[in-house]
């Protein structure tokens, strides 16, 4: 194939943005860390890798790291891959495995190695031809780890990411490891969001490993703060409240680099009856539509745990459809998921809405999510598996409750009736249907919960932690 990487454009960002969020003690060790990687970078660029600029935890984190460390004066860029669908398909195999399900079924043998290595080739070549002779080079998850033997190969230093594990190893899991492993194990360094998703055939191979859970960016557009009306407005316009009430508050939000922008794109909801009122007790799931999320037993658990003549509503929403180039099962899995919800007997089924949420704009998008995060009562994620579980972290950071099934990261942000409510089984729809009715019911726990969970994500889980963690291992790899 020919390959045409693109490279996402980020705009810098100040570093003073984040000064009220981060404590005086943890904000000078950011500053002097940033002096340390400003000097270990200095005659360098580091090129992050990865399979989309849209969609997705990975991709978000990466709009705002880069723009944070181009704003201190660290050369950080992004490139995209390009591939073909048969690549595509064979890497959400991969992703399924390393969570330990089968996914599609399909093979990992000979002729899979084949359409990896090819994409792999070209998209190696392409960035050889960008790269300086001492940059670094960040590749992130299973569709870029075929890059490292190329680049590693020309001495460049070489840090492979992976987001996605498994907590406890299976058939499945090992199949795909096996797999990544020729590629893999050519890195300088290997990083994991867990020290349970480190593969044993990585912990024998020796390259040097790093645990460095994701974070998020508390003042991005999924994450700035919002006022009541501004949640309403923007939530109104985009097709997710009831439009019979107009205050004239605008659907505004604040753009990543400054200036305010108006949400102007709707969302393609699935509905019967009339949409949730600003008013109503409103649970929300936001996910990509994949089957380890489990959208259909978030419907079904919801349906059994509310009866008909309950008040509250399920808005379960995702990213408009073939907006994510890296997963290919989202159209089918939105298909299931409407055939489960028609099924619904009639008066659950209007108040159960599934929401396709644009993506033309993809700040107008994180405003979207940030509004309908805010506005929920009760924020679910029900995953099955989950490698992180970034949309937990951003719904805790709104003071959210949150229910969770008790898998991956989700068990490394919630303590248990502390921070949230997590679920030991994500398939007990009962366990998960009485949790959210017991919110519910108890509105003053609701909020305490969520007074606790913005606190954690403050200490825990925002990007001066991360940063911290990564300038400490460049400085190991090339202080030499």
């Amino acid at each position: 194939m020919k390959a045409g990487m693109r490279e996402v454009g980020v705009p810098p960002l100040s570093l003073q943005r984040m000064r009220g969020l981060v404590d005086p003690g943890p904000w000078r060790r950011l500053e002097a860390g940033i002096e340390v990687g400003r000097a270990l970078l200095a005659d360098r660029e580091l090129w992050n890798v990865n399979s989309t600029a849209a969609g997705g935890g990975v991709a978000e984190m990466l709009w705002s790291w880069v723009g944070l460390a181009r704003g201190v004066g660290i050369g950080m860029r992004w490139l995209t891959i390009s591939a073909t669908p048969d690549f595509f398909v064979l890497t959400k195999r991969l992703h399924n495995r390393l969570h330990g399900e089968e996914g599609d079924g399909g093979a990992l043998g000979g002729a899979e190695h084949d359409v990896y290595r090819e994409v792999a080739r070209a998209n190696a070549e392409d960035a050889l031809a960008r790269l300086g002779p001492r940059d670094v080079v960040f590749l992130h998850d299973p569709q870029t780890a075929g890059l490292i033997p190329h680049i590693a190969g020309t001495g460049r230093t070489v840090i492979w990411r992976c987001h996605v594990g498994a907590d406890e190893t299976n058939e499945l899991s090992r199949e795909a490891w096996e797999f990544l492993a020729p590629y893999v194990t050519e890195a300088d360094a290997l990083v994991f969001s867990r020290e349970a998703y480190v593969p044993e055939v990585c912990r024998r191979s020796g390259v040097p490993i790093a645990i460095v859970p994701p974070s998020i960016d508390g003042l991005s557009p999924k994450n700035q703060e919002m006022t009541p009306a501004q949640v309403e407005a923007i939530l109104r316009h985009a097709g997710l409240l009831a439009e019979n009430r107009r205050d004239g508050a605008e659907a505004v939000f604040e753009r990543q680099v400054g200036g305010t922008a108006e949400v102007r794109h709707r969302s393609q909801v699935r509905t019967e009856g009339i949409l949730p009122e600003a008013g109503t007790p409103l649970v929300v799931q936001v996910s990509r539509w994949d089957r380890l999320k489990d959208p259909i037993g978030v419907v079904r658990g919801f349906a059994a745990a509310l009866p008909g003549d309950a008040a509250a509503h399920l808005i379960l929403a995702g990213p408009s459809l073939g907006s994510v180039a890296d997963d290919p099962d989202g159209l089918a899995v939105l298909a299931e998921t409407e055939e489960a919800w028609r099924a619904l007997d009639s008066r659950v089924r209007r108040r159960v809405h599934l929401a396709c949420l644009p993506m033309d704009d993809l700040e107008e998008n994180a405003a979207i999510v940030n509004a309908l995060q805010r506005q929920a009562s009760i924020v679910v994620q029900k995953s099955i598996k989950e490698g992180f579980g970034l949309t937990v972290t951003e719904a805790m950071w709104k003071a959210r409750p949150v229910v969770a099934s008790a898998t991956g990261g989700i068990r490394d942000q919630i303590e248990d009736g502390v921070t949230g409510i997590l679920l030991p089984d994500p398939l007990d729809l009962d366990a998960y249907g009485a949790a959210v009715a017991s919110l519910l019911e108890q509105p003053e726990r609701a909020g305490q919960i969520g007074e606790a969970a913005r606190e954690s994500v403050r200490r825990s889980f925002l990007e001066d932690r991360h940063t911290l963690q990564y300038i400490q291992m460049l400085k190991r790899l090339l202080a030499h």
